[in-house]
This record gives structure tokens, sequence and C-alpha cells, in this order.
């Protein structure tokens, strides 16, 4: 699991690289966490295209993403999810916290 950020614009983007399951959950909550943790953003966009696998301790990471971003009103958009992400986000109902947004 890679994952990348920078601001532009106040919007934070993010994007997950590789596999979130258990081997690579905790490395991907304290990048995550660290990234959110920086100023001057105020909605965050989370590039899916290259997340490669998710399985339920994957969907643990983004609803406590979740949880932390909106008790300080930060909004988050999920944009390009790849075909495994897509369902996940679908079946799970992610997409009802966390919308889909562009393409």
């Amino acid at each position: 699991m890679h994952i990348k950020s920078k601001v532009v614009n106040g919007t934070l983007y993010v994007m997950l690289c590789g596999e979130l399951d258990e081997h690579s959950s905790t490395h991907a909550r304290i990048s995550l966490d660290a990234a959110f943790d920086e100023k001057g953003f105020n909605q965050v966009i989370m590039d899916l295209s290259e997340l490669d696998f998710m399985d339920s301790t994957g969907i643990g990471v983004f609803i406590g993403r979740y949880k932390r971003l909106k008790a300080k009103s930060i909004p988050i958009f999920i944009t390009n999810p790849s075909s495994h992400a897509e369902k996940i986000f679908k079946m799970t109902g992610l997409y009802e916290i966390m919308p889909r947004i562009g393409g």
C-alpha cells in the first residue's frame, strides 16, 4: 500500500495504490491520519483508481477516517474507483457517506 497526498486550492487529494487489507491497514491509517492533520483544506477527494483490492479491514479504515473528518465538518469524496473498489463501495453503502464524484 502506497498513499500519495497533496493540497491544491483548499482540497486534499489522496491516492491509494495497492491493496488495503489486514496487512496494510495500520500503515494506511497512520498515513491517512498524517495527511488529515495537515492544514489548508476543507474537503478531501480520494482517488481509488489504483486501489487493487480492499477487504473488510479496508472498509473499517474508510469508516474510521470518515468519522474523524466528519468531526471537523470536512467531507470526503471518492473519484475514479477501480472496478473492485466500485463493487465494494456500492455493496456496503459507503457511497452514502462518501459520495462518488467525477467520471
